[in-house]
C-alpha cells in the first residue's frame, strides 16, 4: 500500500465516523417523535415538526456552510459543526425539565444547522477525495456508517436509560444527552487533530480550469441543468429516505395500538430500514463501478423503492412493515449514485454546487409533514406511504436521463 492509499484510508475512516455521528443525530428525531407524542399529547403533524426544524436549516445554512469551508478549510468547519451538535443536544435538557415544544423544536434547529454544516463538509469531500467514477464506492462505505446509527440512537437512549420507548418519560432524558454531549465535543477534538488532506475537484482552481472544460465557459451555477435537476430529485430523495428511516417506530407503535400483533419490540423494528440499507451499500462496494455504472445502479434502486413503498401501502399492516426494508434498499444507492452524477463537470463551481444541493437536503423537512398531513387526513399511519410513490419516479427519471443533460 502507497502512502498515499494509507493517508486515503485513515481520511475514510474517520469520515466513517463522521457519518455515524450524522445518522446518529438525525436518529434522535426518530427516538423523539413517538417520546413526545405521548408526553405532550401533540398530533402526528406537531411532532413531525421536529424532524422538519432539522431539515430547514439545510436551506438556510448550506451556502454559508460552503463560505466558511473556503475560508478555514473542512477541518475547521467540521469542528465549528460538531461544537453546534455539543449545544443544541445541551438545549434538549432544559427542553425536558420544562416540557417544552418550542425548546425541544429550537434545538432541533441548531442540531439541524450543525448537521447541515457537517454534511457540506464530508458529503464533496468523500466525493472527490478519489476519482469519481468509484465515488459511489466510497459513499456507500459512508452510507453504511450513517444509516446503522439511525436505530442506534433509539437503542442507545433506551439501554441508558433502562425502559422501553413507550414507557419514557421527560425526566429520564437527562442523562443520555449529557452523554452525548460529551461525545460530539470529543468528535470535535478528533476533527481539529485528524489527519485530514485538504482536496479540490478538477478544474476547481481558477489556474487550473482547463481541467474542466464543460465548466470553463460557465458563469454562473445556474447554467448546470444537470446539477439543478439533481437538486430537485435530492430534495425528494432526502425527504423519502428520512420517511424510511424515521417512521418505523412510530408506525410500529400505530400498528400495536390497532392491535396487530408483530413479531418484535419497536426498538428492534427500527432497525428494518437500516439492514436494507447496508444491504444496498454492500451491493454497491461490490458491483460499483466495476460491474454497475453509478446511473443504472440509481435506476435499479427506483423500482425496487417504488415497489417496496406500495407494498407498505397495500399489506396487512404485520406484511406491510417489513415491506420497509425493501423501500430503504432502493434509497440505499441513490445517494451514493446522485450526489457524483449531480457533481460532475463543476470544475471551479464545485463548492457552489455543493451548497445547493446541501439546501436541497430541506426536503426531509418537508415530505415527512407531507406524510404527517396524509396520516391525519385519511385517519390512516399506513395510507400515508402513498407519498412517497411520486418522489421515487422523479428519482427514476434523473437516473434514466435527466443526469445527461448538458447545456
Amino acid at each position: 500500500m502507497t502512502q498515499k492509499q494509507n493517508k486515503t484510508g485513515i481520511a475514510l475512516a474517520i469520515c466513517g465516523l463522521f457519518f455515524f455521528a450524522i445518522g446518529f443525530a438525525l436518529g434522535i428525531n426518530g427516538f423523539l417523535t413517538p417520546v413526545l407524542k405521548g408526553a405532550l399529547d401533540i398530533t402526528p403533524v406537531v411532532a413531525n415538526l421536529l424532524i422538519a426544524f432539522n431539515f430547514v436549516p439545510f436551506l438556510l445554512f448550506g451556502y454559508p456552510a460552503t463560505v466558511c469551508i473556503s475560508k478555514i478549510g473542512y477541518k475547521a468547519t467540521m469542528a465549528v459543526s460538531f461544537a453546534l451538535f455539543a449545544i443544541a443536544f445541551g438545549l434538549f435538557i432544559p427542553a425536558a425539565k420544562n416540557e417544552s415544544l418550542a425548546f425541544f423544536l429550537t434545538a432541533c434547529f441548531i442540531s439541524g444547522a450543525a448537521n447541515a454544516v457537517l454534511q457540506a463538509c464530508v458529503n464533496p469531500y468523500i466525493t472527490i477525495l478519489g476519482p469519481l467514477e468509484s465515488a459511489a464506492k466510497r459513499t456507500s462505505i459512508m452510507g453504511i456508517c450513517n444509516k446503522l446509527a439511525w436505530p442506534t440512537t433509539t437503542v442507545f437512549m433506551t439501554l441508558v436509560i433502562g425502559k422501553s420507548i413507550d414507557q419514557i418519560q421527560m425526566g429520564d432524558l437527562f442523562l443520555p444527552f449529557y452523554i452525548i454531549i460529551g461525545i460530539f465535543v470529543l468528535l470535535g477534538i478528533i476533527a481539529l487533530l485528524a489527519p485530514l488532506p485538504e482536496v479540490k475537484a478538477a478544474g476547481e482552481d481558477e489556474d487550473d480550469a482547463a481541467a474542466c472544460p464543460y465548466a470553463e465557459g460557465k458563469t454562473s451555477i445556474m447554467q448546470f441543468p444537470h446539477l439543478l435537476l439533481g437538486c430537485l430529485t435530492l430534495f425528494f430523495y432526502v425527504g423519502v429516505e428520512t420517511i424510511s428511516l424515521a417512521t418505523v417506530a412510530d408506525y410500529a407503535t400505530s400498528l400495536k395500538s390497532a392491535g396487530v400483533v408483530l413479531g418484535a419490540s419497536a426498538e428492534l423494528l427500527g432497525y428494518i430500514p437500516s439492514v436494507g440499507m447496508v444491504i444496498g451499500y454492500i451491493c454497491g462496494i461490490v458491483f460499483i463501478p466495476k460491474y454497475l455504472s453509478q446511473d443504472k445502479a440509481m435506476r435499479i434502486c427506483a423500482w425496487i423503492a417504488l415497489v417496496g413503498s406500495v407494498l407498505v401501502a397495500v399489506l396487512p399492516g404485520e406484511y406491510s412493515i417489513y415491506c420497509i426494508l425493501l423501500m430503504a434498499l432502493g434509497c440505499s444507492l441513490m445517494w451514493p449514485a446522485l450526489w457524483p452524477l449531480a457533481m460532475a463537470d463543476l470544475g471551479k463551481f464545485t463548492k457552489q454546487g455543493s451548497a445547493l444541493l446541501t439546501m436541497a437536503m430541506a426536503g426531509g423537512a418537508v415530505m415527512p409533514l407531507v406524510r404527517a398531513w396524509v396520516e391525519g387526513f385519511t385517519g390512516s399511519f399506513q395510507m400515508s406511504y402513498w407519498v412517497c410513490v411520486p418522489c421515487f419516479l422523479v428519482i427514476l427519471l434523473y437516473g434514466s436521463s435527466w443526469y445527461k443533460i448538458r447545456k
